[in-house]
This record gives C-alpha cells, sequence and structure tokens, in this order.
C-alpha cells in the first residue's frame, strides 16, 4: 500500500539518527518499563489507600518501595549501559525484583484478609480491597529476574515477556469484572473492557505455546491497537463520572469514585507486549517478498543489536 510505504519510509530516516540507537535495545527498554511502573504506582497507592487513610502502618510498605526502587534501577541501568558496571545492576536487579515480588505476594493476602478470608463468599471477594492489584508488583518483579535470568536477545526471553504481559491483561479482566460488578454493571459500556481484556488473553497466549508466524504478529499488532483505544476510552468515562459526581474536589472524588488511571493499563500493557513481540519477530522466518508482513517490514529497519557481555 503506497501510504504504509510512505510512513516505512519515513520512519526509516527518522530511525537512522544514531541518537534513537538505544530504542531498539529491548532489554533497556524492560527495565525503563518496570521503573516507571514501580513510580506510577506510588501515586496508585496514595489514591487506593487514602480510602482508609493508611489505617494500618503496613500499608505504607508498597508506597515506601515504590519511591526507592525506580531510583535505584535507573542508577544502575546507567552503571551499566554507560560505564558497563554489570555486577551491580545485576545484583541490585535481582534485590529489586525480588522484593517486588514478595511486596505483591504480601499486598493480596493482606486484600484477601480484609474480607475474604473472614466470610467466605464471592461477594466479600467483589467488595473487598482488590485482591489482584498487588500482583502488579510481582509481575513487574518477574520482569526484573527475566531480564537477569534469560539469555537476552534470545527467542526464551521474548516468549516470556510476553506470558508476562498476558498475565497483565488476565489481571485486567479479573479487575473489570470484579470492579465493576460492584455497581452490577450499571452502563453496558461497563463490559467493554472485560471483553477486550479476554480477547487480549486469547490472543497473547497463541505465542506462548505454539509456533506462529509474523503474519499472526501483524494480527496480535492490530487487536493491541484496539486495547489502546479501549484504555484511553475507559480513562475518559472514569474522568467524566467524577467530574460530574458531587465531592469537594477531584482528589476526593478521584480517591471514592471511579479511578482514573486505572483503564490506562490497557496502554501500559500494549507497550510491554510489543517489546516481547518485537523480540520474538527477529526470531521467526521471515517470509518471500511477495508476502511480507507489516512487523517483518518494520523490523527490517531495525539496526543489529550489539551482543552483550555475560553477567
Amino acid at each position: 500500500m503506497p501510504l504504509i510505504d510512505k510512513m516505512l519510509g519515513s520512519l526509516g530516516r527518522i530511525l537512522a539518527f544514531r541518537f534513537l540507537q538505544w530504542v531498539f535495545d529491548m532489554e533497556l527498554l524492560l527495565e525503563l518499563f518496570v521503573a516507571a511502573n514501580l513510580a506510577i504506582l506510588a501515586g496508585d497507592i496514595v489514591l487506593a489507600h487514602s480510602v482508609n487513610h493508611f489505617r494500618n502502618p503496613a500499608e505504607y510498605i508498597p508506597l515506601y518501595f515504590s519511591a526507592a526502587a525506580p531510583a535505584l534501577l535507573l542508577i544502575v541501568d546507567l552503571l551499566r549501559w554507560r560505564f558497563g558496571f554489570l555486577a551491580a545492576w545485576r545484583d541490585v536487579g535481582f534485590l529489586v525484583g525480588g522484593l517486588s515480588v514478595l511486596v505483591g505476594l504480601g499486598g493480596v493476602l493482606y486484600h484477601l484478609q480484609s474480607s475474604f478470608f473472614l466470610q467466605h463468599t464471592v461477594a466479600s471477594l467483589t467488595y473487598a480491597a482488590p485482591f489482584a492489584a498487588p500482583l502488579a508488583y510481582t509481575g513487574l518483579g518477574f520482569l526484573l529476574l527475566v531480564n537477569r535470568m534469560v539469555p537476552q536477545h534470545s527467542e526464551e526471553w521474548a516468549r516470556w515477556v510476553v506470558l508476562l504481559a498476558t498475565g497483565g491483561f488476565f489481571g485486567n479482566f479479573v479487575l473489570c469484572l470484579t470492579d465493576h460488578a460492584t455497581n452490577g454493571f450499571f452502563l453496558k459500556t461497563e463490559w467493554i473492557p472485560v471483553v477486550s481484556s479476554a480477547l487480549a488473553t486469547g490472543f497473547l497466549i497463541v505465542p506462548i505455546v505454539m509456533p506462529v508466524t509474523r503474519r499472526f504478529l501483524d494480527l496480535c499488532l492490530a487487536m493491541l491497537g484496539i486495547q489502546a483505544l479501549v484504555g484511553l476510552l475507559g480513562f475518559w468515562y472514569h474522568l467524566r463520572m467524577n467530574l460530574i459526581e458531587p465531592g469537594s474536589s477531584l482528589f476526593e472524588k478521584s480517591v471514592n469514585g471511579a479511578p482514573p488511571m486505572a483503564p490506562l493499563l490497557f496502554p501500559n500493557l500494549v507497550g510491554l507486549t510489543l517489546i516481547g513481540l518485537w523480540e520474538l519477530a527477529a526470531h521467526l522466518p521471515a517470509e518471500s517478498a511477495a508476502s511480507t508482513s507489516f512487523f517483518g517490514r518494520v523490523l527490517a529497519l531495525a539496526p543489529a543489536p550489539l551482543p552483550d557481555p555475560e553477567i
């Protein structure tokens, strides 16, 4: 298609600049993704735990962790990619990753204990603190561990990243289902993220369990575009609901009403999935010139990754 050819030509000229070469380092992008998400979770913790004004001192643990961990990761990332200090990057990454997994699992138990372990009913699970939300820490911790334990620039690394992204979409499915069940799906539009996250989970499980082609990755790319739109649409719906709800301030209405940042988990997971799919595409057989996929054509614009030293 002429339009796509023109777009790819412009993209190729942009990516030729030397200062953009880091964009093709998927391991570095994964580190930056984790650091950014840990920092964002600090704001989410402030909103979520302000509901009960941090009644239990343990509720400060994820807040303090989210404040300190991104800074540590950025420091060791700089030390590795700028100065080659691999040992510091490896050891601090193991520490932050392991603590992140523990914070997530501990948060799940704490949230379940708030109601479900006392009443053992589906209703208590729905109306209690969102039990699956802390698993975001666990997923981010596993990403750090994968980046250090699995050979980089490998198909195995790519499939692990896609697997964890799929787990994120399944977590979105559970959260959307339980959160919107609190008002009985009063608005029909509340079913949109439930259906879309189920669709994403079904699509992304395929390249994990069986061989695929780059053509299938094109379908995944289209599906990810839908997920990004669903997230932006959900952000607008949540923000609009909070603007029209009674309350003294937008912060108060965001704490007690629809969480405006929650739907942005969809485009956030889209970014993570693209990191995994990009690396996976590099290990799939190239198509013939007559049937080149969109993924294959974009991949051809990228420079070959530099080999990393052993860590």
